[in-house]
């Protein structure tokens, strides 16, 4: 069995979204961006320090549940590479229909693009 450092691979409460009101807030008053693959809604506020992380995954979408964790493990994986630079912003990750036929490379490079375009709505 591998040991991993249970830190790099933790996706703790204090960066989740997890109540309705979280994402509705996302929702409401958000700067978006969007691709084949994603669109991803952010809303900045200067009082949290953290980035935190809402994933909307429909199974209308991506109908097996080995897709749909696939592709949650691949956007929990870049958030936290990203954390740093994403830092004040909540996030909520939305999928395009047909998402689960892509490759994880593909994915991967496009949710880094959003990434970046979204740090960049960061007020300095």
């Amino acid at each position: 069995m591998r040991h991993r450092p249970i830190s790099s691979q933790r996706f703790p409460r204090h960066v989740r979204l997890l109540s309705a009101e979280d994402y509705k807030q996302v929702f409401d008053q958000s700067v978006r961006s969007t691709d084949r693959y994603f669109t991803v809604l952010a809303r900045f506020d200067e009082n949290q320090k953290l980035a935190r992380l809402g994933l909307a995954i429909a199974k209308k979408h991506v109908r097996r549940a080995v897709d749909r964790n696939r592709i949650k493990r691949l956007l929990r994986e870049s958030f936290r590479r990203h954390q740093q630079q994403l830092r004040g912003l909540d996030l909520v990750v939305l999928v395009k229909p047909g998402i689960h036929k892509v490759d994880n490379p593909t994915l991967y490079s496009s949710i880094e693009k959003h990434w970046r375009h979204l740090s960049k709505a960061i007020p300095s």
